[in-house]
């Protein structure tokens, strides 16, 4: 039977958001959320492109709905995108493990959000041997993925 994480990766459409002022955007998520077929966008208040594809500034500002959001931004502004989530209607979000804080937590289970934390989502998207397959085998022999 499959864990949360991976049902996560079932929905067909997602955007990643980024702050690439504070750190470097998810690109590993962002390029492998494509290369598998799905409909991604990237969400970067910061810049307008990423990776050679138009970056929105917001979830409002989107072409189309999406059904899943990853979030890597600095821990500050977690929240933030959980309750933008809420207001898109996103039902299922991914934040960044160490990304987390109590109160985007709580605001997700506020607003009935199935939020995936605690670990890397590009652990279940990048195939072959990697630091992130070791980190998935860890995961596996704890009981974690």
């Amino acid at each position: 039977m499959a864990s949360n994480y991976e049902t996560f990766f079932d929905l067909a459409s997602f955007a990643v958001v980024g702050r690439s002022q504070a750190a470097p955007f998810p690109l590993l998520s962002y390029r492998r959320l494509k290369a598998i077929g799905k409909t991604v966008y990237p969400v970067d208040p910061d810049t307008n492109v990423i990776d050679g594809d138009t970056a929105y500034p917001d979830l409002g500002a989107l072409p189309s709905p999406v059904e899943g959001l990853i979030v890597e931004v600095p821990k500050a502004q977690t929240s933030a995108w959980i309750s933008a989530a809420a207001a898109a209607g996103i039902r299922d979000v991914w934040v960044h493990m160490g990304h987390d804080t109590p109160e985007a937590v709580a605001l997700a289970t506020q607003h009935g959000i199935n939020l995936r934390t605690g670990t890397c989502a590009v652990m279940y998207l990048k195939p072959g041997f990697s630091y992130h397959s070791i980190h998935k085998l860890i995961m596996k022999m704890t009981g974690k993925y």
